[in-house]
């Protein structure tokens, strides 16, 4: 029965896709706390990036269809874990919150100073952290932030309340991902249906001409937000990088990947329907990522939410 029981507690951690990190005891409900004005460089002011739990356990999320950008990247063991960034607006709860990885610091770069708010990290990590070009807002600095909800159990149940991080969104530009947004390119060919694997989590997009969305599936079930809607990009993008080891371990000493989001490389935007065969390259870490047809011409996403899937480029 011992033995059992050790079994089922590592299934459940590796499960949760967690490394060793500061778990805040206190929920932050009851406090106040004013809402922090973001430092501005320049005439851009800071986009928020929340590190969002994607175990099943997690789901269904809260405030996961406001976000601009959604970047899907693996972790531990296989499993997903996602990046919600916001410019354009800020939903009154987002969650459940998790922990960052080191692959996040080089994805962040790309924009301002952001504000990043997450959930602890590796105690080696840390220093990395604090060190980077951006503001962190974990439970520790910004309590009043966040809070424990009941309905399911820790640590799938921090949330946050973004406006007490920041007192109105920054506008679509803060956006520096090198994105643009426009007319189709020419060609393509027609692709109702997507399906990307991680070794241990799956992204299925559906194309919907009544929406003219992508409805997003997760491990084979839809995927809503906590009030019923159905998560809907316009555009997805599925961008083939190199996933390696890096130097940090879960509890369990499954190694993290760290997800190389600088180089160059292949891709596939699916937008209107049709899937395209792109090439993309980011050549410094505080650069966007751009996205070109063979012949080197821009390609445009469709006006709305983005989602971004990481995954690791074929030999």
């Amino acid at each position: 029965m011992t033995a059992a029981l050790l079994a089922a507690t590592a299934t459940a951690a590796l499960a949760a896709g967690c490394t060793h990190q500061h778990d805040p005891a206190q929920d932050g409900r009851g406090r106040t706390q004013a809402p922090r004005q973001p430092k501005e460089t320049g005439s851009v002011a800071p986009v928020l990036a929340v590190k969002i739990d994607n175990a099943p356990e997690a789901r269904p999320q809260t405030g996961l269809d406001s976000a601009d950008v959604v970047y899907a990247e693996q972790v531990e063991g296989g499993l997903s874990r996602l990046m919600a960034v916001y410019a354009s607006t800020l939903p009154k709860v987002v969650g459940p919150v998790r922990s960052a990885r080191e692959s996040d610091l080089e994805l962040l770069r790309q924009f301002h100073r952001p504000t990043l708010a997450f959930s602890g990290a590796q105690h080696k990590l840390l220093p990395l952290i604090n060190s980077a070009p951006l503001r962190a807002e974990p439970p520790e600095k910004a309590p009043g932030a966040y809070y424990r909800g009941t309905s399911r159990p820790a640590p799938h149940n921090l949330f946050l309340r973004p406006a007490r991080l920041m007192s109105s969104p920054p506008g679509a530009k803060a956006l520096t991902t090198g994105f643009h947004y426009g007319a189709a390119p020419a060609g393509g060919r027609p692709e109702n249906t997507r399906t990307i694997r991680f070794p241990a989590a799956g992204f299925t997009f559906t194309w919907s001409a009544g929406l003219h969305r992508y409805l997003v599936a997760m491990d084979g079930r839809p995927t809503t937000t906590a009030d019923g809607k159905r998560v809907a990009p316009a555009t997805v993008v599925v961008q083939y990088v190199k996933v390696r080891q890096s130097a940090f371990h879960d509890f369990l000493g499954n190694n993290t990947p760290y997800t190389q989001t600088v180089g160059s490389g292949k891709a596939q935007v699916l937008r209107d329907g049709r899937v395209y065969d792109v090439n993309w390259q980011r050549g410094k870490a505080t650069d966007g990522t751009q996205f070109t047809t063979k012949d080197g011409k821009p390609v445009d996403f469709a006006k709305g939410q983005v989602w971004v899937v990481l995954t690791k480029a074929p030999h």
